[in-house]
């Protein structure tokens, strides 16, 4: 008559298994792989084409190998696991390189111990093994394949991290070549976009980052292109940016020190960013208010002026000319004077309240003007041209050293 097994006394109602009852499971090793077989590929076909494949054999090993180990546990608790943890480990990555979750291969994984439970029901009645045996065994049974999943994740994760890293790669590669502009093919472009499954979008909207600012990318929308590893950090956003991509840059770039450029044509992809970075070089010195997130749209006029300062001063010296054999002290004085008259159009005494002076001092000022500087301030270009080298200039005093 079968023996009474009964769980050792731990003082724990489900307390570990005792060694021997190894000896009784062994046996029922090969039929029990068999039917855990017919079980998961009924339950998931996906499998039994795997198992009909040339990754058949492997995946046979593997669930042989799990169930052994098993065993080999109950019979001495400090068996090795390597070859196990292994080939765990190795059907998580191939559910990854397969593209699939890891729902089937817990499904799987659990389907499996279902199966074993019952044939150990089965044994158990043959054996009188007590309520509590079977209640350590079930215990034991699940956590073990709590264990084998979690290697099995460790496994899929280390696939996904690696394709996260490639995918990064390429994205970044494929932000390279949108701002390197002409002549790069654009077959290369929409290469990488196939590879990363990126829409090309007809616009793009380039934000520019004062290193080193710090970029959550986790927080960016998935088809914002990032490169926070650049000296110059940056980000491409497909479209226009409206209020959603405003919420989103506000989490991407929490700590702020940004300027959006102009939202333009993918082709013009570079003169978008050139923007960006000019308008935070014109913040450091002092021209432009510094703000978290600046927009280049409100300082066009300031780019243009001063996009070119070696331009600014061939201009300056030939529009300023007339002035240019007085006095510093006088010379100063008039262009001042000029440049609150080109910008007011004002009368004398309102004139004279912005430069603190006497309405009569900006007439005798005016007279001057008009005298040294002639038709070039009736005629409407050449005005045009002085009245923006004076503004200019005037931005440019902002700066400092810093412009020059």
């Amino acid at each position: 008559m079968p023996r009474l097994i009964q769980p050792l006394d731990t003082g724990d109602p489900l307390g570990p298994l005792p060694q021997e009852f190894a000896a009784i499971m062994r046996p029922e090793l090969p039929s029990l792989i068999k039917e855990i077989g017919m079980e998961v590929t009924r339950a998931y076909p996906e499998y039994a084409r795997l198992l009909n494949g040339p990754n058949g054999t492997s995946i046979r090993m593997g669930v042989e190998q799990s169930l052994s180990s098993f065993v080999d546990l109950v019979a001495e608790p400090s068996s090795p696991t390597v070859l196990r943890d292994d080939m765990c480990r190795r059907f998580g990555r191939f559910e990854a390189y397969e593209g699939r979750t890891m729902d089937a291969l817990q499904g799987a994984y659990r389907l499996g111990a279902r199966v074993a439970l019952r044939r150990a029901k089965k044994v158990g009645r043959s054996y009188n093994f007590s309520p509590a045996l079977m209640l350590s065994f079930a215990d034991a049974l699940f956590a073990y394949v709590d264990e084998l999943e979690s290697l099995s994740r460790e496994g899929y994760l280390e696939v996904q991290a690696q394709s996260d890293q490639q995918s990064e790669a390429v994205r970044r590669r494929l932000l390279h070549l949108i701002l390197a502009g002409r002549p790069v093919p654009r077959s290369a472009i929409a290469e990488l976009c196939e590879q990363t499954g990126w829409m090309l979008p007809e616009q793009v909207t380039l934000v520019a980052v004062r290193a080193p600012a710090g970029l959550d990318r986790i927080s960016a929308d998935h088809d914002v292109l990032i490169d926070p590893g650049d000296p110059q950090p940056h980000l491409l956003i497909p479209g226009p940016l409206n209020e959603a991509r405003r919420e989103m840059l506000d989490r991407t770039v929490p700590g702020g020190g940004a300027a959006i450029g102009l939202t333009v044509p993918t082709a013009l992809a570079a003169d978008s960013i050139r923007w960006a970075r000019r308008v935070l070089e014109l913040v450091d010195a002092g021209v432009i208010d510094d703000a978290p997130v600046i927009l280049c749209e409100d300082h066009l006029i300031t780019l243009w002026l001063l996009s070119d300062l070696a331009l600014l001063d061939q201009l300056a010296e030939r529009e300023l000319a007339a002035v240019s054999g007085i006095s510093t002290t006088r010379r100063e004085r008039l262009i001042e004077t000029l440049r609150i008259w080109l910008d007011t159009r004002g009368t004398a005494a309102q004139m004279g309240e912005l430069l603190d002076v006497h309405p009569q001092t900006v007439r005798y000022r005016m007279r001057s003007l008009e005298a040294i500087f002639g038709e070039q301030l009736t005629d409407p270009e050449s005005r045009f041209s002085t009245e923006a080298v004076l503004r200019a200039m005037q931005l440019r005093a902002r700066g400092g050293q810093s412009l020059n």
